[in-house]
């Protein structure tokens, strides 16, 4: 599996030749409330061939009209279950809602939809194939059902936001040490870091480092990974260690969209 960061909550998931994107941003300027702190690492047009696009919700910053209007119609967009109407005014064709616990099979990937909580209707994802397992968290708090979701599966790597404003829209440092002591994730990746309030005021002095410091005080012993924008991260497969990880999954209780 490959990870790549092209910026903010947008991440190309590379797995057993299923290319997926979250929440797709490429937009420069950001708007009247909030600047983008770099932009994209790549451009809409060079994101070559998708197989599957995952939206966690429909606010601005994780929509990209001109990029999934552009879309091949036959590629599935992934979405909250209720959204179908706003996402299709986003720009998004061949939408799938999905209630959380349900999946859909991706060539040899399953993408299992899981609870979030936002200011917005939302979801997280969880891609599984044979050999790995990536969370990807979206835009959420914490909340107890992390717990639930790390039970139902052995995740090797989670896709956090870590950061937060003076009004939170995501978890913050110490929400982010509590989501990785439920995940059990061994290595997180921080995300949701291309945008700041325009205004210093809101802005607060969370950080991915100052999160990182925290898990180590908590006495966890996982790895932050820290990637820029077009930056990439690779898991090896350990075919071993995930022999019961498909015995989890098919005991979870799921069903499909």
């Amino acid at each position: 599996m490959r990870l790549t960061l092209v910026g903010h909550s947008t991440v190309l998931i590379e797995c057993s030749g299923v290319r997926l994107l979250t929440d797709p941003y490429f937009g420069t300027l950001g708007n009247l409330a909030y600047e983008r702190v770099a932009p994209p690492a790549i451009s809409r047009e060079e994101v070559g061939r998708i197989d599957g696009v995952l939206i966690s919700h429909g606010h601005w910053d994780h929509t990209d009209r001109r990029f999934l209007r552009g879309l091949d119609p036959a590629v599935p967009v992934l979405v909250p279950s209720g959204t179908s109407a706003l996402m299709r005014l986003k720009g998004a064709r061949s939408v799938v809602p999905l209630r959380p616990w349900s999946f859909l099979t991706i060539g040899d990937a399953v993408v299992t939809a899981v609870p979030a909580r936002h200011v917005a209707r939302t979801i997280g994802y969880v891609v599984q194939t044979e050999e790995v397992c990536v969370y990807f968290a979206g835009d959420t708090y914490h909340r107890p059902f992390m717990g639930e979701v790390g039970r139902r599966f052995s995740i090797d790597v989670a896709l956090l936001p870590v950061t937060t404003y003076r009004i939170p829209m995501t978890m913050g440092e110490k929400g982010a040490v509590l989501a990785v002591g439920d995940l059990g994730a061994p290595t997180v990746i921080p995300i949701h870091l291309g945008l700041r309030p325009r205004s210093p005021l809101l802005r607060a002095r969370q950080t991915p480092q100052g999160f990182e410091r925290r898990l180590r005080e908590a006495g966890l012993g996982t790895r932050v990974v820290h990637l820029s924008p077009g930056a990439s991260w690779e898991l090896a497969p350990r075919v071993a260690d995930h022999a019961t990880a498909g015995v989890k999954f098919q005991g979870a209780g799921l069903s499909p969209p």
